[in-house]
């Protein structure tokens, strides 16, 4: 391999970990947001100012 081959190589695999951490994570993420309870989800729900 050239050095743009070694270059493009070690880009390339870098790519592939960081998205497989990334799929990774948003998994683990959903799969533990079904524990917290329902009152406490955040993030899931925003209340809209104009829907009293």
């Amino acid at each position: 391999m050239t050095h743009l081959g070694y270059l493009l190589g070690g880009w390339g695999v870098a790519a592939v970990l960081l998205t497989v951490y990334a799929v990774s994570v948003v998994r683990r993420g959903r799969a533990l947001s079904v524990s917290v309870p329902e009152d406490k989800r955040r993030w899931l729900t925003s209340q809209n100012p104009t829907d009293d």
